[in-house]
């Protein structure tokens, strides 16, 4: 690290005073050194001033407290006092709408946070919770700076507390573009998206150091807390890239999908796609026979505007979708089995990945569209033990509480708990939709007629005839297309070709609707 020069004051006219802070403006635009910034090249990482530039409109960057720095001394930092402490703090826009950002700049203490650092953030944190606008923070720190003691530390503290207070006020998204180790690696925990690139980013709570001390496990830094392990065993991180410019571009897709806040709608867009337009794809592509695969993100495609839509945590939990998209211009999060993984079942992770996703569109007035094709909970030991139950719980409670528009589809099968956890009429959609080929009951034909059957279909001649016209029974009395719309429970059976334009009708007529919920501090939500 360079030694930072005292700020000079040799000149006594107005004119010398500005050039001399156009001198220091420079100093401190330009980091520590030439040398810092091609080391941090050969790693395969930008600077944060560089990062800040791609993920902002050209121009449009507010630098906050440029010249800061820290006042604490020995073990040497006296002696080092560079411009930023290490962060640079600002505003800009993204879309021409406003943004707030903090990245970390490794070239300087590594990226530690120091007290200094730490109040540079909790500022502009504050200031993106007081404008009402998203934060999004550029990562790339080596925790708290030990030097700094307990101080670094109550920083991280600072920074938790603000991440709780924004929570489902301003969207916020941290962006892992470096190291993040131990208390640190909570903050990125505490928002609503997190971002990795391969090989450069690493979370962990404990290093591979430590890891290998304690139990005598051996692994990488990337092995442990790469993109890819937090992307598809963790879930951590829900969208990884290969290189920063991809990652940060798609920062600002997501960005053109979220409102400003809380009190907002999210941005509409134009679009060439006709809300009438028929889908007669859809017909070929779902197959009648509910034990046949297909894939339920060309369903998706087929639906959405122009086919396009963000899918979250793409490879975690993957027999759930959840996907941020529009339709007839206006954004929709999406949620739906995916019966081309586990079948479409419901298990602990799935649960978890829908349960946040949509408390995060309710949290930001994002209305749910829900594609149901479940055969039900994933039976098992390990699932049973590992808490299906409360997870399970939780994707219940989360569109139990959730007051934005909510429409659900049921496009094949619907059976059991899974049917009614996965916005049924009966937990508040405000509308049901079926198509022809739905099988909405308490479980399949053939689980059904032998247990209601047992008696007859073991004291038969010829058990397994008998079983089958068991099974065609139950399903013509219980399980033919139109009983559950006969008693209410499906406002409408429609032509799949129909679906996008039944759909943008039912959001459009919900777009006005209000619902309070019960006065109270919170609820307790299960764990």
């Amino acid at each position: 690290m360079t030694v930072v020069d005292e700020v000079p004051t040799g000149a006594s006219d107005t004119r010398g005073r500005v050039a001399e802070l156009h001198a220091i403006r420079q100093r401190a635009r330009r980091g520590p050194s030439d040398r810092a910034t091609e080391a941090q090249h050969a790693k395969g990482k930008l600077t944060a001033r560089e990062r800040i530039e791609l993920l902002l409109d050209e121009g449009s960057f507010t630098e906050m407290e440029p010249l800061r720095r820290h006042r604490a001394t020995g073990f040497g930092l006296e002696e080092k006092k560079p411009y930023t402490d290490g962060v640079i703090t600002g505003w800009g826009t993204v879309h021409g709408r406003t943004v707030f950002v903090y990245a970390h700049d490794f070239r300087i203490f590594g990226g530690a946070l120091g007290e200094a650092h730490a109040q540079k953030i909790h500022k502009i944190m504050d200031k993106a919770i007081a404008a009402g606008a998203p934060l999004v923070s550029l990562n790339d720190g080596a925790g708290a700076r030990i030097q700094e003691g307990v101080s670094a530390l109550a920083g991280y503290g600072g920074i938790f507390q603000r991440n709780t207070r924004a929570s489902g006020v301003i969207p916020q998204i941290s962006v892992m573009l470096g190291p993040c180790a131990g208390g640190a690696a909570y903050s990125p925990a505490l928002t609503d998206f997190v971002f990795m690139v391969r090989e450069t980013s690493q979370m962990f709570i404990t290093g591979p150091d430590v890891v290998q001390a304690v139990t005598g496990e051996k692994v990488s830094q990337n092995g442990l807390g790469g993109a890819d392990v937090h992307a598809e065993t963790s879930g951590v991180c829900h969208f990884a890239y290969d290189d920063e410019q991809s990652c940060i571009e798609e920062v600002r897709y997501l960005l053109s999908l979220l409102p400003q806040n809380n009190r907002e709608n999210p941005p509409a867009a134009e679009t060439n796609d006709p809300a009438e337009r028929r889908g007669d794809v859809l017909l070929d592509l779902v197959p009648a026979d509910g034990n046949r695969s297909y894939d339920m993100r060309k369903v998706i495609e087929e639906i959405v505007d122009e086919g396009e839509f963000l899918e979250i945590h793409e490879r975690w939990a993957t027999n759930i979708i959840v996907a941020l998209a529009r339709l007839d211009g206006q954004v929709v999060g999406i949620i739906a089995n995916q019966p081309a993984s586990l079948a479409g079942v419901l298990d602990i992770e799935a649960s978890e990945k829908a349960a946040r996703f949509v408390q995060m569109c309710d949290a930001f007035n994002i209305p749910l569209v829900t594609l149901l094709d479940v055969p039900g909970f994933l039976p098992g030991v390990d699932q049973e033990h590992g808490g299906i139950i409360r997870h399970g719980a939780k994707l219940l409670y989360a569109y139990c509480n959730a007051t934005v528009p909510r429409i659900s589809l049921i496009l094949r099968k619907a059976y059991g708990g899974a049917y009614i956890v996965m916005d049924s009429q009966s937990i508040g959609a405000d509308l049901t939709y079926a198509w022809p080929t739905n099988e909405i009951a308490v479980m399949g034909a053939e689980g059904a007629a032998n247990v209601i059957f047992r008696k007859q279909i073991a004291e038969a001649d010829d058990p397994d005839a008998m079983r089958a016209a068991m099974v065609k029974e139950y399903k013509a009395e219980l399980m033919h297309p139109y009983y559950a719309a006969e008693r209410g429970l499906v406002d409408d059976v429609i032509d799949p070709a129909e679906t996008r334009e039944v759909l943008i009708r039912s959001l459009a007529m919900l777009r006005t609707k209000h619902a309070d919920l019960p006065s109270r501090k919170h609820g307790n939500p299960p764990q």
